[in-house]
């Protein structure tokens, strides 16, 4: 039991403190927004790390197998994704800035915090390459035949709660960049940042 929590919570950490496209649009959107949208849309990156745990005890290397022929469309889907996202903020801080305005929203309507939850999970979910991490995890620790289903449900919820800790680890870093960057120069710079590293991970995706 012991065994299989410390497991989880390695895998969730190595699964979720690599700061990649997905962080950085955590982040900035925390800061264009609020502490509890980031919060949410931080829970929903956390709840896809958990299913692809969850997907990855159950089926093993028959899972990673299924998925391997798809991975590339997936790698493309969400890399257009997070160029679409990535855009989108930096004409919009643009367009604010040059009407002197104070954005601390990246859309017209402030999304809910039903919507960050909903649209991190689908983003986080583009992305098979963490099932295949978790698969590998499984299967390097002498498959999945050996595991009962108590320690698998062990692992899966470390490997949530690990990645749901970092993910609010980082939203709290992007509120509280939010609170220091007030001034629509700094909320400009932060938006012009985020896009263009949103915008090289995604082209690293493609390549």
């Amino acid at each position: 039991m012991t065994a299989a929590l410390v497991a989880g919570l390695i895998a969730g950490y190595g699964i979720a403190v690599p700061v990649g496209a997905v962080a950085t649009y955590l982040v900035s959107l925390t800061a264009r927004t609020s502490l509890r949208t980031g919060a949410c849309a931080a829970l929903g990156v956390a709840t896809a790390d958990g299913l692809y745990a969850l997907l990855a005890t159950v089926g093993g290397s028959a899972l990673a197998a299924a998925l391997r022929p798809v991975l590339v469309p997936l790698r493309w889907a969400s890399a257009l994704v997070l160029l679409a996202l990535a855009a989108r903020g930096a004409l919009t801080a643009v367009r604010h800035y040059r009407a002197h305005r104070l954005a601390t929203r990246s859309v017209p309507t402030p999304p809910t915090a039903a919507r960050a939850y909903l649209a991190l999970l689908g983003i986080t979910l583009l992305n098979p390459t963490t099932v295949v991490y978790f698969a590998a995890l499984v299967l390097g620790t002498g498959g999945t035949d050996a595991v009962h289903p108590l320690e698998q449900g062990v692992f899966v919820l470390a490997a949530f709660a690990a990645s749901a800790s970092w993910q609010l680890l980082l939203a709290g870093g992007g509120a509280l960049l939010g609170r220091t960057l007030t001034g629509h120069r700094g909320r400009l710079a932060t938006a012009l940042v985020s896009s263009g590293v949103m915008t090289v991970l995604a082209v690293g995706m493609m390549v």
